[in-house]
């Protein structure tokens, strides 16, 4: 396997009054295809921060992120926009759906800006439909769903250009227990169905543990907690 994602001593801060505040101090990470990273962390460590810089949402002050050895800090806005749309899917915390839009044509958002054609994306459609089980919702309004139908919605939205990552930024978080895990397991159903990479960034320790590695945010300093995927490495914080 080849990294898909691969940042090397990124570094963001920000000016609050005198002081300047570092959220992301020289991170590196290094993903691999198919895998499934968790982020957690303390409110304010800058894990969502950092997620937002490898998905090309906001910029690094310092560092570079790669992402299939093609470096999203040094493209410009109109190459970035190109590339986040064909390769990249990102799951917010409070859905962002259009009120105005119904579910169907919340999730071809994506598929209108990148000037997708009609063939290139109904397969995608069909199986997320499908997986998601929201066959029945696509004429509805988002005012007219559950919190967990939405989140179903905004995930369809995010996997249908078929991006090679996914982005998550707590995407349980508004959601009761019952709802959480029944988006983890859609997630993860989606996941191999599509066959992506997830990178999420989560509060809650039962989510990150279906994850093959889970990484801690600290005051901007991101540390290997868990490693699934390696017995030796089970934790590397004595506990």
């Amino acid at each position: 396997m080849g990294y898909i994602l691969q940042t090397e001593s990124v570094i963001k801060q920000y000016k609050q009054y005198d002081a300047v505040i570092t959220a992301v101090n020289r991170v590196s990470i290094k993903v691999e295809e198919g895998e499934f990273v968790a982020i957690i962390g303390a409110s304010g460590s800058g894990k969502s921060t950092f997620l937002h810089i490898c998905a090309g949402l906001d910029k690094a002050d310092a560092g570079s992120v790669k992402i299939r050895g093609n470096d999203i800090t040094k493209m410009s806005a109109d190459e970035l926009g190109r590339f986040r749309g064909n390769n990249l899917g990102f799951i917010f915390q409070k859905h962002n759906l259009i009120p105005q839009f119904t579910a169907l044509e919340n999730i071809l958002i994506p598929t209108i800006m990148c000037n997708k054609e009609d063939a290139s994306y109904q397969e995608s459609l069909r199986k997320l439909v499908e997986t998601l089980d929201i066959q029945d919702r696509l004429s509805h309004l988002p005012s007219e769903l559950s919190g967990g139908q939405q989140q179903r919605v905004a995930i369809a939205r995010a996997l249908i250009n078929m991006p090679q990552i996914i982005f998550a930024d707590e995407p349980t978080g508004n959601l009761d227990r019952a709802n959480a895990d029944e988006v983890l397991s859609l997630l993860l159903k989606t996941k191999e169905v599509m066959g992506q990479t997830l990178i999420m960034v989560t509060h809650d320790l039962s989510i990150a543990e279906h994850a093959d590695r889970i990484f801690r945010m600290d005051n901007g300093i991101l540390s290997l907690e868990r490693d699934y995927l390696d017995p030796t490495k089970k934790t590397i914080n004595g506990y």
